[in-house]
């Protein structure tokens, strides 16, 4: 490889995902800026990545033609390839970070945290990587991993090879990675945020990531801190989960007196103070914000020592958002007079509309509650490679005694509904405002009945 190479450890959804914005990156003649090598454990999930990608196919689900076109664009330039040799950190200038990072709940306890994983991770890079290269850390962790845990186990590993402190420098900067229509732009056009541990890690990521992201449109934003830059992301998302939470019972108020909440909100959000106000729905999903809140508190606690700090909000809004399938659940018991031996189509098992991907899906809550009352769940996504009908096709809505509509895909909003329905009269809800209100009308007007949260009752003009 001639150009300097960046290691993009981890092939997820962001993994994936940054590998090909490093790839895109070009100088100004043109000419690729890095050679990029994705790294992946040498495990069945691991291999199944790395051969996809040198194959020429994206390891993760994607909505974005975008995504598909970097990648032809790469391995036809020559720039990108995947491997499960951790021997490639020895090459690279630059390795980013993009490891999982699991919260463990355990029989209702305190949630626990784990660094053994992301430990391991770190150490096979810096007992590999050559001086004066760069770590940067994408994962979410709790505020003050850098400092506390990542750090130290630099300059142990530093140490052991006989290389002076700081040969390895270490630097934090988060993502806000938006898997759906526009995922690679939510990493090149889109702002960042960063941090070093010493002023000459934090120049180094800027003038990597100047080259990755579009800074004259997009301005980065360097905080004093790895820990500060930690804290943001953990902080936007904790932010985001809260906003949600709140809004939870709002839903449940104006369905009782017969408001249509997302009428309000939409008049409420005409003011810019208010205009990124959330909206009742099935659920939250995706790997962050079902647990992104709860770092604060295990940062506080589990690395600084602060006891007495505590964090009621966020972990309320944990708690809220977890069970929030289950407002969906009890109105499907009200309306049918109970969920025993009753059949349900779900659409949607996705966290959010437009994406492909099922984990931390309140779609699990759901079917499990389901089941755990004696229904059956029928799920169906047009977009999700998991957790769906093997039939991979709409099913017909007949023999079904209820139909819930949860995530917003284009495919379902857009779809006819009347005529789909055709002579079948289940009841159908709309958790997720992914049908608009003549349609439910519409349905309504079949002789269905309809519910929808956040809305209430929904009958014909």
């Amino acid at each position: 490889m001639s150009r300097p190479v960046v290691c993009i450890q981890g092939l997820g959804f962001v993994g994936t995902a940054m590998a090909l914005a490093v790839a895109s990156a070009r100088e100004p003649d043109g000419a690729p800026a890095f050679d990029v090598v994705g790294v992946e454990l040498d495990s069945e999930e691991g291999r199944a990545k790395v051969s996809a990608i040198n194959s020429g196919e994206l390891p993760v689900s994607s909505a974005d033609p975008r995504m598909d076109a970097a990648l032809e664009d790469a391995l036809a330039a020559g720039n990108l390839r995947a491997t499960t040799d951790p021997e490639a950190y020895e090459q690279a200038s630059v390795s980013v970070v993009d490891v999982h990072f699991d919260v463990h709940f355990e029989d209702g306890s305190e949630p626990l945290i784990e660094f053994g994983g992301l430990e391991s991770a770190v150490r096979s890079l810096v007992t590999r990587m050559p001086p004066g290269s760069l770590v940067v850390v994408e994962t979410t962790v709790p505020p003050g991993t850098c400092e506390r845990v990542i750090g130290p186990l630099i300059d142990a590993a530093l140490e052991e090879r006989g290389m002076a402190a700081d040969s390895i420098m270490l630097a934090h900067s988060y993502e806000r990675v938006m898997p759906g229509a526009e995922y690679l732009d939510s990493i090149i056009d889109f702002w960042r945020v960063y941090a070093g541990r010493t002023p000459a890690a934090a120049d180094a990521c800027e003038e990597f990531l100047a080259k990755v992201v579009n800074v004259e449109a997009y301005p980065m934003s360097r905080l004093a801190s790895t820990t500060a830059s930690e804290m943001g992301k953990v902080l936007e998302n904790s932010y985001r989960a809260t906003n949600i939470a709140f809004i939870e019972e709002w839903g449940r108020f104006a369905e009782a007196v017969g408001v249509d909440l997302f009428e309000v909100i939409d008049a409420i959000r005409v003011r810019p103070t208010h205009s990124n106000m959330r909206q009742p729905g099935f659920g939250v999903g995706g790997y962050c914000l079902p647990k992104d809140p709860l770092f604060p508190k295990l940062g506080a606690h589990g690395l600084f020592g602060l006891e007495r700090l505590e964090f009621p909000f966020s972990e309320t809004a944990v708690q809220v958002n977890r069970t929030m399938p289950l407002v969906t659940v009890q109105k499907l018991e009200d309306l049918r007079g109970g969920i025993g031996g009753r059949r349900v189509l779900l659409l949607g098992v996705a966290y959010r509309e437009g994406v492909g991907d099922t984990r931390f899906s309140p779609a699990s809550t759901f079917v499990a509650a389901v089941e755990e009352r004696g229904g059956q769940v029928v799920p169906y996504d047009p977009i999700a490679l998991e957790g769906v009908s093997a039939s991979g096709s709409l099913p017909d809505p007949d023999g079904f005694d209820a139909v819930v509509f949860a995530v917003g895909h284009p495919e379902l909003a857009e779809m006819d509904v009347v005529a789909w329905l055709g002579d079948a009269r289940p009841l159908v809800l709309d958790a997720s405002r992914v049908l608009d209100r003549p349609t439910l009308q519409g349905v309504a007007a079949l002789g269905c009945p309809v519910w929808a949260i956040g809305r209430g009752p929904v009958e014909a003009p």
